[in-house]
């Protein structure tokens, strides 16, 4: 529970904005984590479980690369929510075309990739890992 991330999930829901984690990580793993966190809206990877078990298998679309962009647009449609005026906070370069998809991509404590791009395309790049709630670049 970074104090950093606590004050920047402040600060959006203070706006009023809609928040949404996407990961790869599965589901059961991240959800009571985005609960901690007062995010109640997730797209994760879901693994399959069938007769008590894991089998090893993912349930649905997989929550990685084209994944994402793909649940991301279903959840677009069901919640009737919209990109205007959005945010993406990342640390990989292959959360590249979610990035470049909202008004407002940022790199969090990026990937060499990440961060190479994000500086060539004048994107704020922050850490989290600090003790102070990065506000410069949040209208």
């Amino acid at each position: 529970m970074l104090p950093p991330a606590l004050d920047l999930i402040a600060k959006h829901k203070q706006k009023g904005d809609t928040l949404l984690v996407i990961t790869a990580t599965n589901k059961f793993v991240t959800e009571p984590i985005t609960n901690l966190y007062g995010i109640d809206n997730i797209l994760a990877t879901i693994p399959e479980f069938s007769n008590g078990r894991f089998t090893g298998k993912v349930d649905g679309i997989p929550c990685f690369q084209g994944g994402k962009v793909e649940l991301l647009n279903a959840w677009l449609e069901s919640s009737q929510q919209n990109l205007t005026g959005s945010w993406f906070y990342s640390d990989s370069h292959n959360d590249l075309p979610l990035l470049k998809r909202v008004d407002n991509p940022v790199a969090v404590d990026p990937d060499p990739q990440l961060e190479e791009y994000a500086q060539n395309a004048g994107w704020p790049i922050i850490s989290l890992r600090n003790n102070e709630c990065p506000t410069h670049h949040f209208k």
